[in-house]
């Protein structure tokens, strides 16, 4: 080759880009391909929308020991009050469910043991008038005095009454009264202002009791048989519907199969006594 070749040739290779060497590998096998570089950036995650981040800030729940508390204290004064109110309509149920003649009678009772508290407070002040201004209140509170002796006297029964009243006559042939039935007579007469009252001839005072013997009843120990006949001396408008109130004292042994009979009459006499029992160990501490 000349040297003019020579110097073509030279400048042509500097024209020319300069050839990368190849990189060897295992014979008759192409160069691998280039690897993708571990550290690429991952596919990016979608956009979440306002709704899907409200969702994922309350759902699920994340409840603090401070509102657990709180929602304790307030199911408990729910569930107070919910029993409140369901003992309260329990109460009235009774009335609820009662009919207007009912009512109207209950209401009357009521009225009618108003009105004797009523008298006898005018009557106690009434006694207190009299002994301020009495000229002679020696005389007066010896009059007073025997007058509440004889009151007593009535309420202890050691006394005989007489006045306006009812008597019940109780017809028990099946033999199904039972003591606490005759109890319930005497409290309901006592409730509605009865003063004195008597059965089958024992005189019923505060201490009186009730209890079965056989197919009788006792009275203080004294044996009655049937029919049980009761002598109250009181108001007959307030006793006579004590007895016959929905649910009371007559219902009661009719559904035992007794037969009660209740007579009204102007002039009921109670002369049953019982003997003055003078106390053992208390004494009057008046001076």
């Amino acid at each position: 080759m000349s040297d003019k070749d020579e110097a073509a040739e030279n400048r042509l290779r500097k024209e020319l880009p300069e050839e990368l060497p190849a990189v060897a590998g295992p014979a008759g096998e192409k160069p691998a391909e280039e690897a993708p570089a571990e550290d690429a950036p991952a596919a990016a995650e979608p956009e979440l929308t306002g709704r899907q981040r409200l969702v994922q800030g309350i759902w699920p729940p994340r409840v603090t020991r401070a509102q657990l508390i709180v929602a304790l204290l307030l199911f408990g004064l729910g569930f107070g009050l919910a029993v409140q109110v369901a003992s309260n309509s329990d109460g009235d149920s009774a009335l609820r469910g009662a009919r207007q003649e009912d009512l109207v009678r209950i209401l009357d009772e009521l009225d009618d043991r108003t009105q004797r508290l009523e008298d006898e407070k005018q009557g106690l002040e009434k006694q207190r008038d009299e002994l301020e201004n009495s000229s002679n209140q020696a005389e007066e509170a010896r009059k007073q005095t025997l007058e509440k002796e004889r009151q007593l006297g009535i309420l202890a029964g050691t006394v005989a009454a007489q006045g306006p009243g009812i008597t019940v006559t109780i017809d028990d042939t099946k033999g199904t009264v039972e003591a606490d039935m005759l109890l319930d007579a005497i409290q309901e007469l006592r409730a509605a202002g009865a003063e004195a009252i008597q059965v089958n001839g024992v005189r019923v005072v505060a201490g009186t009791y009730l209890t079965d013997s056989g197919n009788s009843v006792s009275v203080d120990g004294n044996k009655i048989n049937a029919p049980y006949r009761f002598k109250v001396i009181g108001k007959p408008q307030d006793l006579e519907p004590a007895l016959n109130i929905p649910g009371g004292v007559v219902q009661t042994l009719e559904k035992e199969h007794a037969t009660v009979t209740v007579e009204g009459s102007s002039k009921i006499v109670v002369d049953a006594l019982r003997a003055a029992k003078r106390p053992d160990y208390a004494r009057s501490s008046s001076q």
